[in-house]
């Protein structure tokens, strides 16, 4: 399949030209206000990655219809299957709460269907014991595809940190597993990153994170059938998929109700210390670079130094959360001794 540069401008430009008409429109009535749990301060439209969303989908359709019977079409019709019904469930759950059952049967419908056009995920060792092994191995495939969607959704916190990382992802993975079509969605994210980059003047909303999530997950779905390189590359989501499973396990730790709303995520909680939106989305961005060049050079090895660096990166985020604590700590008491020195001298 060969994307020409003229589609791929055509996809940048529609973006951007979409997401100012829908941020116009949108912040009229569909505004996210700051609340205690939120990392921005000034009430601000979502629902932007729909613009990136019908970009893609107009510029992927093109492709479709210039040969219908070629296997970048069948792929292009395969993909949009499985997006579909999240766009739809994301845009009403963007206007107003959907209840987490109804999204997650979605999810789970959308796996199905992307592993019907692509396959369960590899995992030769259950395929082997026949009807059984493949059923457990589907079942899987859409647990961790559906999780994906999930943690994609969980991460869009902060202005740029999802549509960033994203691209370098779905860049990766056009590369290494030969496909084009995802440089038209790496490109109609540069559009709407315009807009979303920090201060960000519109979000994504559900419809354009949790159509990212299942994007990477179908890429991977849809890969050569090597198993080595398709459990090498799920490395490629480790720098949003670490911290979400990082910040689920510590709040099991500390026994909060995970199905509550928060602000405790590693990126968050980096914000909150006095980083701005900027420097935490770019060392995110960073990190995935690296881990995409380790994968490049030195895929299943990649995968596991990849795999160390992000728990050494977590583990000095947290000393870093920990000394930061620590300095307002003792601010505080010396603010509060000084004050009460100078009290006593005054009476």
């Amino acid at each position: 399949m060969n994307i020409s540069l003229s589609l791929l401008l055509a996809s940048g430009s529609l973006s951007f030209l979409l997401v100012a008409s829908i941020k116009q429109y949108f912040s009229r009535f569909l505004l996210d206000i700051p609340n205690d749990r939120s990392s921005h301060t000034q009430p601000t439209p979502r629902g932007g990655g729909l613009g990136f969303v019908i970009a893609f989908a107009l510029t992927s359709a093109a492709i479709a219809l210039l040969d219908l019977q070629s296997v970048g079409s069948r792929d292009v019709l395969a993909i949009w299957s499985a997006l579909v019904p999240l766009v739809i469930v994301g845009i009403f759950d963007d206007r107003g709460d959907v209840p987490a059952r109804i999204r997650y049967l979605v999810q789970l419908g959308a796996a199905g269907l992307a592993i019907v056009s692509f396959g369960a995920f590899p995992q030769p060792w259950l395929t082997q014991f026949g009807t059984v092994g493949i059923a457990i191995a589907i079942v899987l495939t859409m647990i961790g595809m559906t999780a994906l969607i999930n943690f994609y959704n969980f991460m869009d916190g902060l202005d740029g940190l999802v549509a960033g990382v994203s691209v370098v992802q779905l860049t990766y993975l056009a590369i290494e597993f030969d496909q084009p079509i995802l440089f038209l969605l790496v490109v109609a994210l540069l559009g709407f990153l315009w807009w979303n980059w920090s201060p960000a003047k519109i979000f994504m909303g559900d419809v354009g994170s949790t159509v990212l999530g299942a994007t990477i997950a179908i890429a991977l779905l849809h890969q050569s059938g090597d198993p080595v390189q398709a459990w090498s590359s799920l490395a490629i989501t480790l720098p949003l998929t670490a911290d979400a499973i990082y910040t689920l396990i510590r709040r099991l730790i500390y026994k909060e109700n995970i199905f509550k709303p928060h602000r405790t995520h590693l990126y968050q909680r980096l914000q909150q210390s006095g980083w701005n939106h900027a420097q935490v989305a770019t060392a995110y961005i960073l990190v995935t670079i690296g881990i995409a060049l380790n994968l490049h050079f030195f895929q299943i090895t990649g995968a596991i130094v990849s795999i160390v660096e992000v728990i050494c990166a977590i583990a000095l985020g947290e000393r870093y959360l920990s000394h930061q604590q620590g300095v307002k700590m003792r601010t505080k008491i010396y603010s509060s001794v000084r004050n009460l020195i100078t009290g006593l001298r005054a009476g």
